[in-house]
C-alpha cells in the first residue's frame, strides 16, 4: 500500500472513532439529565348521564286510509264516465252513467200497477163499509160480509206490494248512476263507453281513495317487542306517551316527512314463518306528499333511557372474541381497559348498559400512543368541533 493511501485510511478511522465517542457522549449527558419519555397525550371525553329517546326504525309501506272499489249495482251497457281519471270527488258524485231506458220503462209499469191497485182498494173500501151496516139490520148475510171485509184486506196488501215494486224500481233506476261511495281521490277507469256491465260484477270500474291521511304498516321483531315491554316493565324505559306512541317516518329518498304520526294499532298475533308483528301507524297527509304503496321507515319512540350514557362508537374496541371495551382513564391517569355491554344505539352513538359510570373519562382518541397501565396526559375533547344532531323527539 502507498504512503498516500495509508495516509487517508488512518483519517478516515480516526473521523468515525470521533463520531462514536460524541454519539456516547451525548446519550450519557441525555441519560445523566433524566431524559425520559414524558407520558403520552390522549384525547378523553368525561361521562355524563342524561336522558336519551330510544328509537326503533321499522320498514313497511304506505296505505290508503280508505279505498272504496267501485262496481255497477244493476244490469245494462255503459254509456258514459261522468269523472276525470285522477281527480278529486266527493261522496255522491257522479261517476258512469248506465243506460237507463229499461228502468224508467218498469218504473212506469210499477206505477200504473200502484194506481191499478189503489182504485181496487177505493172500491173494497167502499164495498166492506156498506156490507158492515147491512150486515145490522140483517139486510146481507154474515158470510157475504167476511167476503167483502176480506176483500178489502186484500186491496190493502196489493197496493203495499204495488208500492215496494214502485220503490225497488227507483232504486234499480237510481242504481244507473254508479256514483262515488266516499270522498277522495278516483283512480283510472277499467272500462269504457260501451261495455256490457252486470250488477255486482266481480271486477271494479274504478276506486276512490281517501288520502287526506293515510296508513303506514311496519313490521317488529318479537323479541324487539318482549324486550321492550320488559324494559318498561322495570322502569329501565320511561314511555313518553299513555295511550299511544310517537311516529316520524323517513321517506326513500332519505329524507324526513315533515309531519308526525301516531301508532294506533299492534296485532295480538305473531307470524309464525317470520317472528314478526305487525303495527299500524296513521299520519297526515294534507298536501297528498304519501301515495298508497310507497316503501317508507317508521321511526318508533319506545321510550325515554332516563339517566343514561351514550359514547360515541369511535371510543369503543373489541378484543378477538368480540367482546367491547373501551380505554379508561383513572384518577392517577393510568389506562385501565374495561369492558363495556351496549344492547342499543343512537346514531353513532352505544347505549351503555353497564361497565361505565358518569364523571369517569374514557379515551376518545390517541390508542395507538398507550396501552393497559401506562401513564398518559390526558386532553378533553373539544365537543364544540362535533357535529350536534338535532333530536328526532323533543
Amino acid at each position: 500500500m502507498s504512503s498516500t493511501r495509508k495516509t487517508v485510511a488512518v483519517a478516515l478511522a480516526c473521523a468515525l472513532g470521533a463520531s462514536v465517542f460524541l454519539s456516547g457522549c451525548k446519550d450519557q449527558a441525555a441519560a445523566t439529565a433524566g431524559g425520559a419519555r414524558p407520558p403520552a397525550e390522549v384525547t378523553v371525553v368525561t361521562l355524563t348521564a342524561s336522558n336519551h329517546s330510544i328509537v326503533s326504525t321499522l320498514p313497511g309501506r304506505t296505505s290508503a286510509f280508505y279505498i272504496a272499489e267501485v262496481r255497477p249495482q244493476v244490469n245494462g251497457i255503459l254509456q258514459k264516465r261522468l269523472f276525470k281519471e285522477g281527480s278529486m270527488v266527493k261522496a255522491g258524485d257522479p261517476l258512469y252513467q248506465i243506460d237507463d231506458a229499461p228502468y224508467k220503462a218498469t218504473l212506469k209499469s210499477a206505477e200504473a200497477t200502484l194506481a191499478q191497485a189503489q182504485a181496487t182498494l177505493v172500491q173494497a173500501r167502499a164495498d166492506a163499509k156498506r156490507s158492515a151496516e147491512l150486515v145490522k139490520v140483517k139486510a146481507v148475510s154474515e158470510q157475504s160480509n167476511d167476503a167483502a171485509q176480506a176483500a178489502l184486506k186484500t186491496a190493502q196488501a196489493s197496493v203495499k206490494a204495488a208500492q215496494a215494486q214502485v220503490l225497488s224500481a227507483r232504486i234499480n233506476l237510481d242504481y244507473t248512476v254508479v256514483k262515488a261511495p266516499i270522498t277522495g281521490r278516483v283512480g283510472w277507469t277499467e272500462v269504457t263507453e260501451g261495455a256490457l256491465l252486470g250488477a255486482y260484477q266481480a271486477s271494479r270500474l274504478t276506486d276512490v281513495q281517501q288520502l287526506d291521511k293515510v296508513y303506514v304498516d311496519v313490521t317488529q321483531s318479537v323479541t324487539n317487542l318482549m324486550r321492550f315491554r320488559r324494559e318498561l316493565a322495570d322502569g329501565t324505559l320511561k314511555s313518553t306517551k299513555k295511550d299511544t306512541a310517537a311516529v316520524k317516518l323517513l321517506l326513500d329518498d332519505g329524507s324526513l316527512y315533515s309531519l308526525d304520526g301516531e301508532l294506533t294499532f299492534t296485532d295480538a298475533s305473531v307470524d309464525e314463518s317470520t317472528g314478526m308483528v305487525k303495527l299500524r301507524a296513521i299520519f297526515p297527509n294534507p298536501k297528498r306528499e304519501l301515495m298508497p304503496g310507497m316503501y317508507v321507515q317508521a321511526l318508533l319512540e319506545e321510550g325515554v333511557r332516563v339517566d343514561s350514557i351514550a359514547l360515541d362508537e369511535q371510543a369503543v374496541m373489541r378484543d378477538p372474541k368480540g367482546n367491547a371495551y373501551v380505554y379508561v382513564v383513572t384518577k392517577d391517569n393510568k389506562v385501565e381497559q374495561r369492558p363495556v355491554v351496549a344492547t342499543r344505539t343512537i346514531g353513532t352513538q352505544w347505549l351503555i348498559d353497564s361497565g361505565l359510570s358518569a364523571g369517569e373519562k374514557v379515551i376518545w382518541s390517541g390508542f395507538q400512543r398507550t396501552r393497559p397501565g401506562a401513564s398518559v396526559t390526558p386532553v378533553e375533547l373539544d365537543r364544540s368541533k362535533l357535529p350536534e344532531g338535532k333530536p328526532l323527539f323533543d
